[in-house]
């Protein structure tokens, strides 16, 4: 018997249209995370600033782990995007955690101390694997 093709048209459609969604999402969560942190990421991460780098890759990571949950777990587009954009919310609050109980956070990964930039991506990826966890069927 011939043997149906995994990829489909359908099935590559839905590939691009939740990809696109969840980068989406991604995009404005990064956005949103730039726009409550004290310092500029983008600038310091241009400037050679490791621990802005660290601290932002971890952000990065720790917000597409839960997309991916949200997306696999998902009934739909509109459930998924409700749930990454939940994940992405929990991720800011979780920055903001980060930086009450680590006075000077912000300041020192502008200063590229790297232990602010690795303790600030650590929060991010330990809170994105949480946030994963709890994203169940």
């Amino acid at each position: 018997p011939p043997m149906t093709p995994v990829m489909t048209t359908s099935s590559f459609l839905a590939f691009l249209t939740y990809f696109g969604s969840g980068l989406l999402v991604l995009l404005a969560a990064v956005v949103v995370v730039a726009l409550v942190t004290p310092h500029r990421e983008f600038t310091l991460i241009r400037q050679g600033n490791t621990a802005a780098a660290t601290a932002f890759a971890g952000t990065l990571v720790g917000i597409a782990i839960p997309l991916q949950a949200a997306i696999r777990h998902s009934v739909n587009l509109a459930d998924a995007v409700l749930w990454g954009a939940t994940a992405a919310a929990v991720q800011v609050v979780a920055y903001l955690v980060a930086r009450a109980v680590v006075r000077g956070l912000s300041r020192q990964i502008t200063d590229n101390v790297q232990a602010a930039g690795i303790f600030a991506a650590g929060v991010s990826i330990a809170v994105g694997l949480l946030n994963a966890a709890a994203m169940t069927p």
